[in-house]
């Protein structure tokens, strides 16, 4: 039997993302966002609130880089989300991680996180309900550390943070437990 626990958000597991754009000085600042998916081959969704630091960035600079954050950078990544950029000017520093521009997008690359896309940014939503950022996808760049023998980003050398909505704790991932398209493949013959 169900436990009735009202009204929460859900939905587990969720992303652990860094977030990152040059300001009109081209500083960088970086914003841990658990609410951002993929909503397309080459596009990414990101719910970020109308006034963040992050979100004044990519409306000036039209850019933005999204890394996967990971256990070996799990502080910093934290810090990202409980630090505002919008209060604290040296926010980025503080950390003492690097960035390299990006060579497909005018947004910084953090050096530290194991896996960063580039993106163009497409468009702002806001609606009644939602805000987001819609960024196209235009490049993908990983450490060579997190890539199996055929150059494919693996899950359990990547150790990729995710958060925990109903205890606010960070978990890794990595097992793999079944096959996508192939898990359920008998039950469409009916067996």
């Amino acid at each position: 039997m169900k436990k009735d626990l009202g009204v929460l958000p859900a939905v587990y597991p969720m992303p652990v993302l860094m977030v990152a754009a040059y300001d009109n000085n081209e500083k960088v600042n970086v914003m841990n966002v658990a609410w951002g998916q993929i909503c397309d081959e080459d596009k990414i969704i990101l719910f970020i609130g109308e006034g963040k630091k992050t979100w004044l960035n990519i409306k000036e600079s039209k850019a933005f880089t999204v890394s996967i954050a990971d256990k070996a950078h799990m502080d910093a990544a934290d810090f990202f989300g409980i630090a505002s950029g919008n209060k604290i000017d040296d926010k980025f520093e503080r950390t003492g991680y690097h960035a390299a521009a990006s060579d497909k997008v005018h947004a910084p690359v953090i050096d530290e996180f194991p896996v960063a896309m580039e993106c163009e940014l497409l468009e702002f939503l806001h609606t009644d309900y939602v805000a987001g950022i819609v960024g196209k996808i235009v490049g993908v760049k990983a450490e060579e550390a997190v890539l199996d023998e055929k150059g494919k980003i693996d899950p359990e050398r990547m150790q990729a943070l995710i958060f925990d909505q109903f205890r606010h704790g960070y978990y890794v991932t990595g097992e793999q437990v079944g096959k996508a398209w192939n898990a359920g493949a008998a039950l469409m013959k009916g067996e």
